[in-house]
């Protein structure tokens, strides 16, 4: 397991950056090989969702923004108007709760048997503690700045200092920034303690490189990413974007290529003005300039073919289908009775779509007609992931907060075969990119395991505590097959090369691996032999 801590590895292998020292770990699993993990990120700080970037796809040298004065005026003037109506809002809240609490206040009287000597000298002894009288005496032994730093050396450069042993860095930081065409890029949604972000991550699994690219600040709490390629300006280029859902009810796509950008590109609906309400009356009118969604936007889905579509499902009971070109909801779907937390897009088929809900239901549409045309299934638990599985395109895999891994035939009623796969919900489902019958699946109850589902008879594999707390997703790379991303409450991203461990390497080592097809204009639905 290659493992880089709070912090990243460059490419000279160096510990690059300030704020991310790295932390190299390495384990030995029951047969004798060597595990492989990669970590990055805060360790303290939760990493909530990821996409993968395939190989090739970035650019070489991403663009640098350079803003203006009048840009920055902008910017500044806007995040001042963000930041006034929330504190209006917040200072409406408070007002309507203290006036709400004034009502049921009983003024309490003073205790009468109560002696007024007794009362002041018990004043007396409390102030005695903290030796208020000494307060403004220094302590005898405190000595002064001057002194303290005397027997301190400052060196006039970096060429002058014996502890330096890079005297140049700026070789390495031009060689970190450049994106090769074997790297993989990992976008992740991260959360400190005051602010949250999208940090952009490097992975060159030859090199054995993996350090934080670049990072971008979000306005909310991350729950999905999806990356997509769609460009929406009119010349018909892709591009290289991941769209973010959050706590927000808007949703933010980022251009990965550009470095240093304060805002997305473009964003997917609008926030629900709040009105103030006048006293005694109710406001009655609606918000007929509302655009999207309500409430949070839990996951979010891409549609390959049509690549103009990004479907996004919310804690508002609904789905919406966006048309990118324009900005606006191209159909809204609302038949589950609890908040939509999974969906996908089939990888081949451009009109179909499931979704998992709360509600303990599955449901299938097509697109074509979503109000006539939806199949449902009704599981033990609140449904939590979805993923087709791209080796047999009529079948899709969901997995429940109660531990359950439901396979589904799209012809059916019933499920193919029911794996009870953890204690707790399952919070990560993917099937490995290339090897079928690979299937990860990761879960709150700490464990990442490893299974075998080929022939519809689920096999346990290997199991690991990743030791990051609760875990909140998997990953797989696009391009390494055995590659996953997983993220927790603790230690920050961890990449794990799960070929390193020798039961996996048994069972799939020699497995043949397939490569889905890329969508063509003839939409060739086929996986073809690598």
């Amino acid at each position: 397991i290659t493992s880089s801590g709070d912090a990243h590895r460059g490419r000279s292998g160096r510990k690059a950056g300030p704020g991310f020292p790295e932390e190299t770990c390495t384990c030995t699993s029951g047969g004798g090989r060597r595990d492989s993990f990669s970590r990055a990120g805060a360790m303290s700080c939760p990493i909530t969702c990821a996409a993968w970037v395939a190989r090739g796809v970035a650019k070489e040298t991403p663009d640098k923004v350079q803003l203006d004065r009048e840009e920055l005026k902008r910017l500044v003037s806007e995040a001042k108007e963000r930041l006034q109506e929330a504190t209006d809002a917040s200072d409406d809240e408070y007002h309507e709760e203290a006036a709400g609490d004034a009502m049921d206040v009983v003024e309490a009287s003073a205790p009468e048997d109560r002696d007024p000597e007794d009362a002041e000298k018990l004043d007396d002894d409390e102030l005695a503690e903290y030796d208020l009288d000494k307060y403004d005496e220094e302590d005898a032994g405190t000595e002064s700045l001057g002194e303290t730093l005397a027997g301190l050396t400052v060196y006039g450069s970096n060429e002058n200092d014996p502890y330096i042993t890079l005297k140049d860095t700026d070789q390495y930081e031009s060689e970190d920034f450049a994106i090769k065409p074997s790297d993989n890029l990992v976008v992740c949604g991260k959360v400190d303690k005051d602010h949250c972000s999208l940090e952009v991550h490097v992975y060159n699994h030859d090199e054995d490189s993996f350090y934080v690219h670049h990072d971008l600040i979000l306005s909310a709490y991350p729950l999905s990413t999806e990356w997509l390629n769609f460009d929406p300006n009119p010349d018909d280029s892709t591009g290289n974007y991941v769209a973010v859902g959050t706590m927000s009810p808007v949703i933010e796509v980022w251009d990965l290529d550009i470095v240093d950008c304060l805002e997305p590109v473009f964003s997917l609906g609008s926030k629900k003005a709040k009105k103030k309400k006048k006293k005694g009356k109710k406001s009655l009118s609606k918000e007929d300039n509302h655009v999207g969604h309500t409430d949070a936007v839990l996951d979010l889905s891409w549609n390959k073919q049509l690549r103009s579509v990004l479907a996004s499902a919310s804690a508002d009971h609904s789905v919406i289908l966006w048309d990118m070109s324009t900005g606006t909801p191209a159909a809204e779907l609302s038949f589950h009775t609890d908040k939509v937390q999974t969906l996908q897009f089939h990888p081949f088929e451009t009109q179909t779509l499931v979704s998992g809900s709360s509600d303990k239901s599955t449901i299938l549409y097509d697109c074509r007609s979503p109000q006539d045309s939806r199949r449902i299934w009704r599981f033990s638990g609140a449904v939590a992931r979805l993923t087709w599985n791209h080796f047999s395109p009529y079948h899709f895999l969901a997995s429940t907060e109660d531990g359950f891994v439901y396979s589904i035939d799209a012809r059916s009623d019933k499920p193919v075969f029911t794996l009870k796969a953890h204690d707790e919900e399952v919070s990560g489902l993917q099937l490995s990119s290339q090897v079928k019958g690979c299937l990860v699946t990761s879960s709150s109850d700490k464990y990442v395991k490893i299974w075998d589902i080929q022939g519809d008879k689920p096999s346990l594999v290997h199991s690991r505590d990743m030791k990051m707390g609760i875990l909140f997703f998997a990953a797989c790379c696009p391009d390494l097959p055995f590659v996953y991303a997983f993220g927790g409450e603790k230690q920050g991203l961890r990449v794990w090369d799960i070929s390193t461990i020798s039961a996996v390497n048994d069972v799939f080592g020699s497995r043949q691996r397939l490569v889905v097809a890329q969508p063509s204009t003839e939409a060739n639905n086929s996986a073809q032999q690598q």
